[in-house]
């Protein structure tokens, strides 16, 4: 928690905090592989995310190890063997978001946010699409994307390669609250 506090600040500070800064602490994020053996999902709802109103500018990050499985030997191996969670603990996104939106008027808007992915330590350009909901003075945002385990240096041994799919569905949803 000391950790996600100091880089919300450092954001904040970086993006000159004002009245177009959006902050959220609890963003849900999961993942699911699908392969023909046995189905893979974790989630978690530790992820921290600043979106900048005026810039478009937004930026996520999550530990990878609050990522929560229903087997505990899948939550081991995924940190130990696959994601090494004590030599790389963050998977972070900065990006910009392309389209302006007026945060003063309610609706729903598709988005195309671009900018570095980085898990494992592997930085990739991506551009991602999502929507974004303004109600009532509220942000909230919605992303589903996919991420190659190859794309981030992540080795799937031969032995479990029916187990885990090499490309893995990411689904991300932020509440967001204006910064005071």
């Amino acid at each position: 928690m000391k950790y996600l506090s100091i880089m919300l600040l450092a954001w904040m500070i970086t993006f000159q905090a004002g009245q177009d800064l959006y902050v959220c602490k609890n963003a849900s994020i999961t993942l699911f592989s699908t392969a023909p053996i046995e189905d893979i999902k974790a989630e978690t709802s530790t992820g921290a995310s600043v979106f900048n109103a005026a810039t478009g500018e937004l930026n996520f990050t999550v530990l990878i190890s609050s990522f929560k499985f229903p087997k505990s030997l899948m939550q081991e191996h995924f940190n130990s063997d696959y994601m090494e969670s004590d030599k790389y603990p963050r998977a972070t996104f900065k990006g910009k978001i392309a389209e302006k939106i007026d945060v003063t008027k309610d609706g729903s808007y598709p988005v195309n946010v671009t900018g570095d992915l980085t898990v494992h330590n592997v930085t990739m350009k991506r551009t991602i699409s999502g929507t974004m909901t303004v109600k009532g003075g509220a942000i909230s945002m919605k992303s589903e994307f996919m991420v190659k385990c190859a794309d981030h240096h992540i080795d799937i041994p031969k032995i479990v390669f029916h187990n885990i799919a090499e490309s893995i569905k990411m689904t991300v949803s932020a509440n967001y609250v204006l910064y005071k």
